[in-house]
């Protein structure tokens, strides 16, 4: 099954278990290269953010999840890409090149992981660099609310998508980088709390 055939099926699901306001959803581009990217508070985040971003999304995911049975063969008929965590990982952000390049759409949450205190992570600027694909900022509201670690409740959610900022190619220098990063994360917190 493909991303799209999951995204087509779960999106009712999402939006029947939880009332989630969708803002700036025109801000999406329908095709070409995109790069996905949005604060993580939950692993509930993937599947809002699939059920509010109406096109297909190859996922940057930690490598530790392809090792749970069931589950490494489900992200691979989602094309996933495993991310070795704790360092960089060339041959993901090669797979997540290549895919940009062939004008799709890459999703990743710079945090690092669910709520992971300290500075956003490079990968997505350096991807943004090394294409030229704009970034989407997308902020998520609640979502640890929905689905934390103690935790199982249907609030409100909110999913707001801001306008993607277009990234001019370049060498992705570290301090390069580092600089679109903090801008990265300063465009989803200024969508709103």
């Amino acid at each position: 099954m493909s991303y799209e055939t999951y995204r087509r099926a779960l999106t009712p699901v999402i939006h029947a278990a939880y009332d989630i306001e969708v803002r700036g959803q025109e801000h999406v581009p329908a095709s070409g290269r995109l790069i996905v990217t949005a604060n993580h508070d939950s692993m509930l985040d993937p599947f809002i953010l699939a059920a509010v971003i109406p096109r297909p999304i190859r996922w940057l995911g930690k490598s530790e999840l392809w090792k749970v049975p069931g589950l490494r063969w489900w992200l691979g008929t989602l094309e996933a890409i495993p991310v070795q965590r704790g360092g960089s990982d060339i041959a993901a952000i090669s797979s997540a090149i290549e895919a940009l390049e062939a004008g799709e759409a890459v999703g990743i949450f710079p945090e690092g992981g669910v709520k992971r205190e300290g500075l956003w992570l490079r990968g997505a600027a350096r991807m943004a660099l090394a294409t030229g694909a704009p970034l989407l900022p997308v902020r998520l509201l609640d979502t640890r609310k929905a689905f934390g670690r103690r935790s199982i409740a249907f609030p409100p959610l909110a999913a707001l998508i801001g306008e993607p900022f277009v990234v001019e190619r370049m060498e992705p220098t570290a301090e390069l980088a580092r600089e679109l990063t903090d801008r990265l994360q300063a465009a989803v917190e200024s969508l709103g709390t």
